[in-house]
Order: C-alpha cells, then structure tokens, then sequence
C-alpha cells in the first residue's frame, strides 16, 4: 500500500515545534532530529522556511548533500507572494522554488479580518495571491499543500469566504489543503462538524494541523481524521509554541493501535519510544515522563492492587501492550507497594522472591519503614537493588569500608567576582585489605566528596575510573522545619553504557549526598564485578 498516497503523516518539528519557548536548534541539530524522524516512516518532513532565514536556508542547501531520507519527503514551508507582487517575481517564492525540496507548504490566510487587519489587503487580493502561489510552484514542478490558517475560527466568522479560500487553493493545483487550528481553541465536536463540512463543499483532500491551547490538539487530530481528514500534521513530543502541537507519536498510536488505522510502514512504530527519546537529547528538554506511549511512566505501576492484578495478568491494567510502541512496564517500589508489587520488581531485577513469603513481608515492611523516613525507590532502582541483595544474601554489598569523611568550603572574604568557592573533601576508608586516605577538590562539597571518594576507590578497583555523575537532584521533603528540614538526594551515575540511580537521605545536602554517593559506586562495582 502507498501510505504516502492514501494517509499522510505530516512531521513539523524542525518549523512549527522550534518555535517552542527555549528550543534553539542549528543546523547540525536539525539535521539529526530529521534523520530520527526518517526512521519513524513519516511521509513528510517539514524542514523550515528558507529564505525567511538563514538558519532555515543553510538547513535545505546541506540536506541536499547530507540528508538520505529512506520514507520521508522533505517538505519547505512558506508563505504566498506578497500582495501586488507576482509570485514569479517575490524572493520568498524563489527561495521556496529554489530550496530543492520536493514538496511546499504555503500558509494562507483564510479568516477575512486576518486579511484585511493583518495584510492589509482586499479578500479578492487574497484569493489572487493563493492562486499565483500555487500555480506557479507547481508549474515549477513542485507538490504544494496549503496551510489554511485560522481556517476554524475563519469558518465561523464567515464561512463563504474561508470555504472560498480552499477551492481557489485546489483549482490552482493543491493536493492537500491543512484546516489550521491556530489558536488552538477547538474541541472534536467543532471540529468533526467543520472538516464533515469541508469535506462534502469541496470534494478537495483535507488535512489537520493542532495546536493543544486547549489540551484537545491530539484529539482534534484524530476527531479530523474520522471526518475525513488523510493528512495529519503534528510535532514529536508534542513542541510548539504556546501549549505546544498535537503530539505526533500519539496521534499516529491512536490510528494504528487504537483505529486499526495502518499509517506508517509495518513495524516502524516499535520504534517511536526510542526515536521520541532520542529527539528529545537533541533537543535537550528532557522527556516528559507523563506523555503517552512513549514517557517513562506510561506504563508504569505504583499500587498494590495493580501489580496483584499484573502478576495475574499485565493487560489488566495496561490499555495495550508497550512492545507495541518500543515502550517497557515499569513496577515501582513505594510505600504504596504490597507483597505482590516487590515480588514482580524483585523478578524484574533478576530476584526470584515468590517462593518465601517471609521475605517478601520483611522487604515489604521495610521499604514501608524506610519511605516514611524520606526514602523513595520509586527512581532508584540501584538503592533497591542493593536492598534486595541485603535481605535476600544476609548482609549488603561491600567493597570498601569507610571510616570516616569530612568536608571544608572556605571563602576568601575579598574574592574576586565571579571566583567561586573551593571545597575541600577528606575521605579514610579500607579497600581491598589497603588503608587509603585521600583529600579531594571541587567546586562544591558534594563535588569534593565525590573526587575525594572516587579517588580512593580507584586505586583498589580501576573500572570505578569510569563512573561519573551525571546526574544530581536535591529535594527538601519537610519544608516546616527550615534549614533542619530531612533532604533527599538522587544520583544518577554513568559508567559510559549504562546508567543506574540510587537514593540518600539525611539531616543535611551534604549527609543525603553521601548516601547516595556509596550506594552509587557499591552497585556500579557490583555490576562490573558480576
């Protein structure tokens, strides 16, 4: 079947989700985030408005060279001619004609006042100006589709005219004509009842492209497609301006999981769990945890009544199977857990618990126990593990014995601006049957406990060479009490492969961060030990 013939999934991250508040890519990073859409099967790319700048223009001049999409055309995005000015002699429809790309998308205006307030033309002028456009790109060769913007509140304002706007578009050559939520302020029932309208006045091929101000942009996308809407427009992981675009992955999980609707090649969209990930470290927001399909904690279980019913069953409390989106079921251990929540976890992490109940009731308890002090496994699989191991072996995981540490910071009362702080770490402990005692700078005291740490262990176990910190998170769980409040601290450390988490918590940043330090280094030296 020809997906991009009968369906069109229409990709708008590298335009309409940069304009996202503290999205700046360049180049190279559009580049990238291109080919990890490719690799959904998306039908279309949406790359930038060349000749609008020069970030855009350098974008279609090296995808010539350097892009080799295997599913996805690539798709530029522009405006119609200016007004009095032929389309085959405005410079942004030559930068349009000229940026190589197969396909063009235009945006139109299709509610009068925005035509007459924000052009500053006639609606006859407008109607030109679409015709011009399009007929001359594809006189040029060129596939064009046509952003309809405002088309929905155009339509309630004056309907004749924003129907009007369409027909032009497509007797002068649109294949596709995208009804353009703009303003993001539509709920399904509107837009079903429109696009049906649409549909039957024009007999053209209707796309839909959703903005999420009112939290309905993937709704409406699929409220669209059932009315008769074959081409989709969205961005990955839901970026945009404002509230941001319908989130493409769920739109097209929807069709295909949900619909029975098949959109993408067969199997691509296993891959959607890595992709959006991947789009997000380019980015560099992290992923939402929350999003649909693809978060973190999209099928993730926290009661014990869930994992009593997961242990019978996993769909009982899972819409759909997370193989099917590249996703994975997460248990997780909280003060929420019951017998069957640590049970499924242990077996997860390669502990088989079910056949002592006694120790599954003392795990239980004790995670019970220790979250009510401060702690949470909910991130910190690693500081579970190690739980685990502790109950299951008789005694924890030990490599090295610490027989005390302290921490200085010193500040110069006239230090220069800008100068920051030295912290200064003394760290005695016994290693490998060898008595080590290493002091330790760093830009902090956490920083200097850890250098200090760090280096002393080294020299018993090479491989801890390779660990580092890459992640620290400082929560103050009983804020009432001030400066005296219990703290939590989480370390995510990296040994260049992977990556684990583990958890501490004490009376002060320093106590909590110590904690979870050891923990950090004890379950990275088991790991490379088994």
């Amino acid at each position: 079947m020809d997906l991009q013939g009968d369906f069109h999934v229409y990709d708008t991250t590298l335009r309409d989700g940069a304009q996202q508040e503290g999205l700046n890519l360049s180049v190279a990073d559009k580049l990238s985030i291109a080919r990890h859409i490719d690799g959904l099967g998306v039908g279309y790319i949406e790359g930038g408005w060349p000749g609008a700048n020069p970030k855009d223009t350098e974008f279609f001049r090296r995808a010539a060279d350097e892009l080799d999409l295997k599913h996805a055309r690539l798709a530029a995005f522009g405006s119609t001619r200016r007004a009095g000015v032929r389309a085959a002699d405005d410079p942004q429809v030559a930068a349009l004609r000229d940026s190589g790309a197969p396909t063009v998308t235009l945006v139109a205006k299709s509610h009068d006042r925005h035509v007459e307030l924000a052009l500053r033309t006639t609606l006859e002028e407008n109607l030109a100006m679409v015709r011009d456009t399009v007929s001359h790109l594809r006189a040029e060769g060129q596939q064009v589709f046509l952003d309809a913007e405002h088309f929905f509140d155009g339509y309630r304002a004056n309907r004749d005219y924003a129907l009007e706007v369409l027909r032009t578009a497509y007797d002068a050559g649109a294949e596709v004509v995208a009804l353009c939520d703009t303003n993001g302020g539509m709920l399904p029932d509107w837009v079903t009842e429109v696009v049906q309208d649409v549909v039957a006045s024009t007999g053209g091929r209707v796309g839909i492209h959703a903005h999420n101000d009112s939290g309905c942009a993937v709704a409406n996308s699929i409220a669209a497609v059932n009315a008769g809407a074959t081409h989709v427009q969205g961005c990955i992981n839901g970026y945009g301006e404002r509230t941001g675009n319908a989130d493409l992955v769920t739109v097209v999980a929807n069709l295909e999981l949900k619909l029975g609707r098949p959109v993408l090649p067969t199997g691509l969209l296993r891959d959607s769990t890595r992709i959006a990930h991947a789009v997000a470290d380019v980015t560099n927001f992290p992923p939402a945890s929350r999003q649909p399909y693809v978060g973190a904690s999209a099928f993730a279980h926290k009661a014990g009544l869930h994992a009593s019913a997961i242990k019978v069953d996993p769909n009982l409390y899972q819409h759909l199977d997370p193989v099917e989106v590249g996703n994975d079921m997460r248990l997780l251990v909280s003060d929420m857990a019951g017998r069957a929540s640590i049970e499924l976890k242990g077996r997860e992490l390669g502990f088989e618990l079910g056949h002592d109940k006694e120790l599954v009731t003392r795990i239980t308890d004790r995670v019970k126990q220790l979250e009510q002090g401060g702690y949470t496994f909910e991130a910190a699989d690693a500081s579970f593990e190690l739980l685990l191991v502790e109950e299951v072996e008789g005694q924890r995981p030990s490599y090295f014995e610490v027989e005390s540490w302290r921490v200085i910071t010193e500040t110069l009362a006239h230090r220069a601006a800008g100068e920051e702080a030295v912290s200064e770490a003394t760290v005695k402990l016994l290693a490998a049957g060898v008595r080590y005692v290493v002091t330790g700078e760093g830009n902090g005291p956490v920083n200097a406990l850890d250098q200090a740490l760090r280096s002393a262990i080294v020299q018993a176990y090479p491989e801890v060479a390779k660990f580092e910190l890459i992640d620290y998170k400082v929560r103050i769980l009983d804020q009432g009490h001030g400066t005296d409040a219990i703290t939590r601290v989480l370390i995510e450390t990296s040994d260049g492969e992977t990556s684990w988490v583990t958890v501490g918590v004490g009376h002060n940043v320093i106590e909590a961060s110590w904690g979870a330090l050891v923990d950090g280094l004890t379950f990275g030296l088991r790991r490379h030990q088994a």
